[in-house]
């Protein structure tokens, strides 16, 4: 992870030209975006696409960072929205990831991307919610950020975070059997 002197170093010297820069940049977050990417989607291959589009717009609009926040903070921000514009061009078709068995090891695989995998059931069940509770839910409880970092990144009132990490959990409860409706 970078600090935020190195972070507004790096992102001048990208605005710069310095393709190394940005590489930096790219190797402190991908393996969160992945994780964050592969939880709102559900699907790797669906994941990588995202995380590959997210840093696409992260360097084509290095200059609009502002500094407001952490430039990781933002990058997450791009991700989710990334997520989102997937979602609504599937048609919110959910997909059903390869069984195990199926998909072909990767010898390249971190720990952190190995430890984003979940349960087909709670996959299944994330897939269910509805986009907005489905980030809230992964951010707040999957990616372990505080309310007020899941607002930043979201672009929403720490209350309507907290208002969605609430109905998404207990829709989670009701799908995954835990809980009935009342």
């Amino acid at each position: 992870m970078t600090t935020p002197g190195t972070e507004t170093d790096l992102l001048a010297r990208v605005l710069s030209g310095d393709r190394d820069a940005f590489d930096a940049i790219m190797r402190a977050q991908e393996d969160r975006v992945f994780s964050v990417c592969l939880r709102i989607l559900g699907d790797r291959d669906n994941a990588l696409d995202a995380t590959q589009d997210t840093f696409l717009t992260v360097f084509r609009k290095a200059a609009q960072f502002k500094g407001d926040s952490a430039l990781g903070t933002w990058i997450y921000r791009i991700a989710v929205n990334t997520c989102y514009d997937q979602i609504r061009r599937s048609g919110r078709r959910p997909t059903e990831a390869l069984p195990d068995h199926l998909e072909p090891p990767d010898a390249a695989a971190e720990d952190a991307i190995d430890s984003a995998g979940l349960r087909p059931e709670i996959q299944r069940a994330l897939a269910a919610l509805p986009p907005d509770f489905r980030a809230a839910v992964v951010l707040s409880d999957l990616e372990g950020m505080s309310l007020p970092e899941v607002a930043v990144v979201l672009g929403i009132p720490v209350g309507t975070v907290k208002s969605r990490v609430f109905r998404g959990r207990r829709l989670l409860a009701e799908l995954m059997g835990n809980q009935t409706t009342a």
